[in-house]
């Protein structure tokens, strides 16, 4: 056994090594490649705005200087773009040595590390994907914080017919769905026999680029499922309910397989006509955008994500965004997409407040999403879901995260879970 290195002030840069793989410190280089490149284009486009403030000609494209000025501002971008060009080729040849001395983080390290990456890919996460970033999240179904096995799962006889899909919101992944101890989905595979398989996608993201990726993931994974499927479960929260929305309408129109067998759709907070954090950007732009010299700082308001852009109305399908600058102030212009046929779906919202009220449904919430976009619930009758009055529960006092903790979410999901003939009707009555 190797001995635990005594307490010291190296411990914590031992751990700060192992919480970071190789192949994180190629992305990290990239970022600072892009950040330094960031920099020298709003500094450039101040310089310009000074310029132009003082009657002096700039170059042809909006926050450029040209003649000598230009000349240094492209020689220091041409020399950032070389010396990231050398530093990816020299960290790829050092990345199998570098994994090697670095041996097997621990457990807690790569969770420390895993929320660090969904946060970073939550508000980069296009970015990161678009330049091919090895610090950009896959898509991925996973199990216990690791890479889901099937043959393993078979072979451990763990592998039920009662499959559950639980669908983590924007800048989280598959690890923080345990909260204060709770689990939902270890709780429904106690007490309901599911196995629980866990998603981690880049929330960062277009919507309906990750619901699209997940269908061809669902289709695969219940085509090669080590037991007969007998019912399939989505339980999503936040982002993760309009991933799941866009899913099923992806998997509908190209006849995929697997939607016939999902049975159940229960969203926790689900922002399903927009968040207002969201909608919040474009006047951030426009704040910054009201004076020369704060113009070039509009930069630093476009580092929101696709992911969170579609947030500001809950886009669900490519034409809700495609064609459409999505940093633009807009309307809602959605395309209506309803609850899938024959689906039981259910909807769970929170209210920061002690109890429900015009008020609080619109302004409160659970402190990002409303109350009436959590239920569904529009003032265009086009735009409602129609989730049955059974299929709502709001629980009042918590937050957003609480949801996924909560005693009383939990035990309304056994209540929703339970197929008819297994309930009992003085606990279903008990915990209305």
């Amino acid at each position: 056994m190797t001995p635990t290195p005594p307490p010291g002030p190296d411990r914590p840069k031992q751990a700060a090594r192992k919480r970071w793989r190789a192949a994180d410190l190629r992305g990290a280089a990239r970022l600072a490649t892009q950040a330094t490149m960031g920099v020298t284009r709003i500094v450039e486009g101040v310089h310009r705005s000074v310029l132009g403030t003082l009657g002096l000609p700039g170059a042809a494209a909006p926050g450029r200087t040209r003649g000598i000025t230009g000349m240094v501002y492209r020689s220091i971008q041409g020399v950032t773009l070389g010396v990231d060009a050398a530093l990816q080729a020299a960290l790829r040849r050092l990345e199998p040595w570098l994994e090697r001395a670095q041996g097997a983080p621990d457990e807690s390290a790569e969770a420390e590390r895993d929320a660090v990456l969904a946060a970073l890919n939550g508000v980069l996460g296009d970015r990161l994907a678009a330049d091919d970033n090895p610090l950009a999240l896959p898509m991925a179904l996973r199990q216990h914080g690791r890479a889901l096995e099937l043959a393993a799962l078979h072979a451990q006889g763990a592998a039920t017919g009662r499959v559950l899909l639980l669908i983590h919101g924007l800048c989280m992944n598959d690890r923080q769905w345990l909260r204060s101890g709770h689990d939902h989905g270890a709780h429904l595979a106690r007490t309901l026999g599911y196995t629980p398989v866990y998603l981690r996608y880049n929330t960062g993201l277009h919507i309906s680029v990750n619901g699209r990726a997940l269908a061809q993931h669902l289709e695969a994974l219940l085509a090669s499922w080590p037991v007969p499927v007998q019912e399939l479960g989505i339980l999503a929260h936040s982002m993760g309910g309009l991933v799941a929305r866009s899913a099923v309408w992806h998997a509908t129109q190209t006849g995929q397989r697997w939607p016939a067998q999902l049975r159940h759709l229960i969203f926790l907070g689900t922002p399903h006509h927009g968040a207002p954090l969201a909608r919040a950007g474009p006047w951030v732009d426009l704040l910054l955008a009201s004076t020369p010299y704060s113009r070039p700082f509009t930069r630093l308001g476009h580092l929101r994500s696709a992911g969170i852009s579609d947030l500001r109305y809950g886009h669900v399908l490519d034409a809700d965004w495609q064609g459409r600058d999505r940093l633009a102030r807009s309307p809602d212009t959605r395309t209506p997409v309803p609850l899938p046929d024959g689906v039981a779906c259910h909807a769970v919202a929170a209210t920061l407040a002690a109890q429900r009220s015009p008020l609080a449904e619109r302004l409160v919430g659970d402190g990002l999403v409303p109350l009436r976009s959590a239920l569904g619930a529009h003032d265009n009758p086009a735009r409602c879901l129609a989730f049955a009055p059974a299929d709502q529960y709001v629980v009042a006092q918590r937050g957003h995260l609480d949801l996924l903790s909560d005693a009383a979410v939990a035990r309304q999901l056994v209540r929703w879970l339970t197929p008819p003939g297994e309930r009992d009707p003085a606990t279903a009555t008990a915990e209305r």
